[in-house]
């Protein structure tokens, strides 16, 4: 019996050990505190607000869009599935830190929720001269310019930042109905203010996996460029501009435009 119970005692403790390497935590540890609880939700109530007069209340938004997440979201998740489990099994033996790394972001309507994706940065602590920035414009700084040569990116994280392939769990929050395919990139609590007085736009959209932004240059527009961004999908959105926008993706991708 008591052998039974040590060998007990050692799965749980293997499997929580196991669970703490495939889960991981937030990079930056809890440094957004930009704006307060009370801002962002006046500005989900104001988006709310205008949702009627933009295509976004449309049932074909909030239907087809959706029934297209699903069905197209399935699919690529098969078609990833064995390279998922190939990057996730290289993350695992390559590096001591957590294969996947997790993160709140600001969903729709203000909504937060914990975005998926491969981790490709060594945590923030674990970087001597980077380690002691923990103020919200030095983390804010970090966030907008992604530089090169970022000391945070581990050699297999430089090449799947390379071809996106870090953003591949993201399709579990597709799934999940927390993010689109298609929409503005989702951005931290922080970030929120940067949108100023076009935040709106971005929280009355689900954020997505692939946007205007992502094909139009990515980490090579300033904030300014990416708000205006936002507000002219949700402004002008259709099904057909999706589909538009997921053509370009592809070649987004492989010529790896603006991909720090």
């Amino acid at each position: 019996m008591e052998q039974c119970t040590r060998v007990a005692f050692k799965r749980l403790f293997l499997r929580e050990g196991l669970m703490r390497r495939l889960q991981g935590q937030v990079v930056y540890g809890e440094p957004f505190v930009a704006i307060d609880e009370s801002q962002v939700a006046d500005d989900a109530q104001s988006a709310a607000s205008f949702l009627a007069e933009l295509p976004l209340d449309s049932w074909r938004y909030r239907y087809v869009k959706r029934a297209l997440d699903i069905v197209l979201g399935l699919v690529m998740l098969l078609v990833f599935l064995i390279p998922g489990i190939l990057i996730a099994t290289a993350l695992y033996v390559s590096t001591p830190y957590p294969v996947f790394y997790t993160e709140e972001r600001i969903g729709r309507r203000g909504v937060p929720f914990r975005i998926w994706k491969f981790r490709s940065m060594r945590p923030h602590n674990a970087v001597p001269h980077v380690a002691g920035l923990h103020s919200e414009g030095s983390v804010l700084q970090w966030r907008m310019l992604k530089h090169e040569n970022d000391p945070r990116i581990t050699p297999i994280g430089r090449f799947l930042r390379r071809w996106s392939l870090d953003e591949l769990p993201q399709l579990i929050n597709v799934l999940r109905g927390e993010m689109s395919l298609i929409g503005p990139r989702p951005v931290v609590k922080a970030e929120t203010k940067l949108y100023k007085q076009l935040l709106p736009y971005y929280l009355a959209a689900t954020p997505g996996l692939s946007g205007l932004w992502q094909i139009s240059g990515r980490s090579d527009l300033d904030y300014e460029a990416r708000s205006k961004l936002d507000a002219t999908y949700v402004q002008t959105w259709s099904l057909g501009a999706d589909f538009k926008i997921s053509v370009k993706t592809i070649p987004a991708v492989l010529c790896r435009v603006g991909a720090r």
